[in-house]
C-alpha cells in the first residue's frame, strides 16, 4: 500500500513537472516569434553523443544513434521557425583517429540516415536543399554513394539549405579554399606574384564549401565544452555563440528556444 501511494504521488509530480515544463516551453516559443529575427544561418556542433550514453548506462554507439534521431527533431523545430540555413557538425576529421568499431557505426548510420533523408517526406515538403560539406574520399563506397544521392535528390530546391558537416575541419577546409583559388589563377595564366598581390579575403571566401549563404550568424554547442574545435573558423567571425551544458541527445525544445532568446537580446556590433 505504502509503494503504490508513493508510486502514485511520484506520478502526480512528473505529470506536475510536465506540465509546467509545457507551459514554460509555450512562453518560450511565443517570445521567439515576437522577439525579433531567427538566425539567417545558424550553426549546431552535435556534443556528447558518447558521454550521453554514459551516462544513461547505454552502449557508447547508442548515444550516437540517439543523437541523430535528435537532429531528425532539431531540424523540425528551425524549419517551424523559418531558419533559412542550417549546418550541422556531425564528423570531425579528427573523429578518425577513434575506435575503429566506433568509426564504423557512425559511417554505417550516416549512410542509413542520408538514405532515409533522400526519400523524407519532410524534406521534400519543405523543399529543403541538402548539400554535405567536408572531406569523404576515405570513405567507404557505399557510405559516399549515399551522401551523393541525398544531394542529387535536393539539388534543385530553394527551401532551407541544409549543410551536414562529416569529415570536417575548419583548417581543412581553408586550406582547401587556398588551394582552388590558385588553381584557378593558374589556370588563368596568373604568376605566383599577381596571385599574391592580388589576394581579397572574398577570393577564400568563394571556395569556401558554404560559398553562397550568409556566414553563420548563430552557433550552439551541446554538451558544456566552451570552444568551436575548428568548426567554421573563417566564417564564424562575427557569429554569436552559445554553449548549452546538455548533452546532445538530451537537448530540449525549451533548450533550443532558450538559446535563439538569448540570441535576439545581443546587440550585434560587427567590430563597429
Amino acid at each position: 500500500m505504502v509503494t503504490r501511494w508513493l508510486s502514485a504521488g511520484q506520478n502526480v509530480k512528473n505529470s506536475l513537472r510536465g506540465a509546467v515544463l509545457s507551459g514554460y516551453e509555450a512562453q518560450l516559443a511565443a517570445q521567439v516569434r515576437s522577439g525579433g529575427a531567427v538566425p539567417q544561418h545558424l550553426g549546431l556542433i552535435l556534443d556528447g553523443n558518447r558521454r550521453f550514453a554514459k551516462a544513461a548506462g547505454l552502449q557508447r554507439e547508442m548515444g550516437h544513434s540517439i543523437g541523430a534521431e535528435k537532429a531528425h527533431e532539431v531540424l523540425e523545430w528551425c524549419l517551424e521557425l523559418g531558419i533559412p540555413a542550417v549546418t550541422i557538425w556531425v564528423l570531425s576529421t579528427d573523429n578518425a583517429g577513434r575506435d575503429p568499431a566506433e568509426l564504423s557505426h557512425i559511417l554505417n548510420l550516416l549512410r542509413r540516415e542520408a538514405t532515409q533523408l533522400a526519400v523524407d517526406p519532410r524534406i521534400h515538403s519543405n523543399r529543403v536543399q541538402v548539400q554535405v560539406i567536408g572531406q569523404h574520399d576515405d570513405f567507404p563506397p557505399e557510405v559516399r554513394r549515399a551522401l551523393e544521392n541525398l544531394e542529387e535528390s535536393t539539388a534543385g530546391y530553394t527551401g532551407m539549405r541544409l549543410n551536414i558537416a562529416v569529415g570536417y575541419g575548419g583548417r581543412e577546409e581553408i586550406v582547401n579554399a587556398v588551394k582552388c583559388h590558385l588553381y584557378e589563377q593558374a589556370a588563368a595564366g596568373k604568376t605566383l606574384t599577381e596571385v599574391a598581390d592580388q589576394l581579397h579575403s572574398a577570393d577564400i571566401s568563394r571556395h569556401l564549401y558554404t560559398a553562397g549563404i550568409p556566414d553563420p550568424d548563430f552557433i550552439i554547442r551541446t554538451s558544456g565544452e566552451i570552444r568551436l574545435s575548428g568548426f567554421m573558423l573563417w566564417q564564424s567571425v562575427y557569429s554569436e555563440f552559445y554553449f548549452c551544458d546538455v548533452y546532445w541527445p538530451g537537448f530540449r525544445r525549451v533548450d533550443f528556444l532558450r538559446a535563439l532568446r538569448d540570441f535576439q537580446g545581443r546587440n550585434r556590433r560587427f567590430g563597429k
